[in-house]
């Protein structure tokens, strides 16, 4: 089992280094980057493409004009919302092929409407020190694709 095996959402992103370095971490662990619009710059931003690098034709990456369009694409999936207020730590569940991890934007995080929506199975969070406001966006990304992707015994990693 190879790509795909594990969704990225970013709903909204605004830091152009922050999705680039994104596409590069799905480049590397086969996941699948959905990008949920509007976007705070476009794709070909020099910011993102210097952060991606090459990555770009080896990352499989989506744009959807909303959440719920991104949600349509992937019917199947649990989808795991990270929040610096839920109580549950991310390495606590068991992940599963296909599952979908959301990110929101990177000064707010996601908003209130889209945590309370139906297809969100559980909220998370990354355990950081108190009196910390959150990780970056991307590295978020990474410590909880990874954390995934360890369970699934790095699937399709060498």
């Amino acid at each position: 089992m190879t790509a795909e095996i594990l969704h990225v959402i970013f709903d909204n992103p605004v830091i152009p280094p922050n999705t680039g370095n994104a596409i590069r971490m799905c480049a590397g662990t086969g996941a699948h980057l959905h990008l949920v619009e509007p976007l705070g710059f476009v794709l070909s931003d020099k910011h993102l493409r210097r952060a991606g690098l090459d990555y770009h034709d080896l990352a499989h990456v989506t744009v959807h004009p909303d959440l719920d369009t991104c949600f349509s694409a992937i019917p199947h999936s649990r989808v795991f919302a990270f929040t610096t207020q839920a109580p549950t730590w991310h390495t606590t569940i068991s992940y599963q092929p296909g599952d979908a991890l959301l990110f929101g934007t990177e000064p707010t995080g996601l908003p209130a409407s889209h945590l309370a929506h139906p297809r969100i199975t559980q909220e998370l969070r990354i355990p950081m020190l108190p009196g910390r406001r959150s990780m970056n966006l991307s590295n978020s990304a990474a410590v909880a694709t990874y954390e995934a992707w360890r369970q699934l015994g790095f699937s399709g990693g060498q």
